[in-house]
């Protein structure tokens, strides 16, 4: 079965660069803002938003990592069938603009998820959420500030995001 390819490398790339830009432009620099990106795959796309500011602003700007598993509203503990991850925020959020980036938004409880763990390590300023792909169903009022590109599915359908640090390619494909 073909399952179409709907983002290649070129186009993740340019759809993170316009997000990186968007990112800066929105806070009219990169001086206060810090990116936290959500286990598994947002995690090398927040470090790859990072490197392109860096490229063009000259600004390290602080990356994090965030494991929602236990926040999560679907999760039951007598079957803990998910992976558990490392979250690390090795620097301060508080007053600071976090952009949590994830590679796909769907329902929106997995950003609700977030949002809940984030405070645990202060209280930002600001929190802005920058997805590669929003695929609509949305069953919370949660929008992306960041979008790379949206991608109208059924809910029959899969958006499947692989990454060259994970995976070994970047694409998007939808499956059935």
């Amino acid at each position: 079965m073909h399952c179409p390819q709907v983002m290649d490398a070129d186009d993740i790339r340019r759809a993170l660069t316009r997000i990186s830009h968007e990112v800066v432009e929105r806070d009219k620099g990169a001086g206060d803002i810090c990116l936290v990106g959500l286990h598994t795959r947002g995690v090398p796309l927040a470090r790859r938003i990072a490197g392109i500011i860096a490229g063009f602003e000259g600004i390290e700007v602080p990356v994090g990592t965030l494991d929602i598993t236990l926040y999560r509203d679907d999760l039951h503990y007598d079957s803990l069938q998910h992976e558990i991850r490392e979250s690390d925020i090795g620097f301060n959020i508080t007053g600071k603009v976090v952009v949590l980036v994830d590679e796909v938004i769907y329902t929106g409880r997995t950003v609700r998820a977030a949002l809940d763990a984030l405070m645990d390590y202060g209280r930002p300023r600001a929190v802005r959420l920058a997805i590669l792909v929003d695929r609509g169903h949305r069953e919370l009022p949660i929008r992306a500030d960041f979008v790379g590109k949206n991608i109208p599915t059924s809910r029959k359908e899969q958006v499947k995001v692989s990454l060259m640090e994970i995976d070994g390619k970047d694409e998007v494909i939808i499956t059935r």
